[in-house]
């Protein structure tokens, strides 16, 4: 039991190793700032990952770069301004729902949307298709029928 206790214990702290100590700042009020920073950032190596969990060389670069223009005395909105600049807005793993990215945040839900009506309409003409009684055989029709039921 206290192994497993202690597994656990490793696999929920394992995000927080990817900060190195030699990263941390030495004020607690700048470094809450870099990690919540960090938290909003993506890796730009690791994809769906941010820089405050990533061991990827290029998310310590980040977090060291986001260290240090707090230590220069930006504000947390001109650390993101910076990052966005030199990055782009892929370097935030939410990206505000302006210009370009409007079409990616209305694109899933109108894709979900057609193809619901799709969906709707082929299952509606599939019914109807199923509740219509099928044409009566020719007189053509009912003698192939009757010489193939004959052999």
């Amino acid at each position: 039991m206290r192994r497993l206790a202690l597994l656990i214990l490793l696999a929920l702290a394992a995000p927080a190793a990817a900060v190195q100590p030699d990263e941390v700042l030495a004020d607690p009020a700048l470094e809450a700032r870099a990690r919540e920073l960090s938290q909003g950032l993506r890796c730009l190596v690791c994809r769906n990952e941010n820089i405050d969990e990533s061991n990827a060389d290029l998310a310590r670069d980040l977090r060291l770069l986001v260290r240090e223009r707090l230590v220069a005395g930006d504000s947390d909105a001109e650390v993101i301004a910076y990052l966005v600049d030199r990055y782009g807005e892929y370097v935030l793993l939410e990206p505000p729902a302006t210009g370009s990215t409007l079409i990616l945040w209305v694109a899933g839900p109108a894709l979900l949307v057609v193809a619901l009506g799709g969906a709707a309409v082929y299952l509606r003409r599939r019914r109807a298709g199923a509740d219509a009684a099928p044409a009566p055989l020719s007189e053509a029709e009912r003698a192939r029928l009757a010489e193939i039921l004959k052999e």
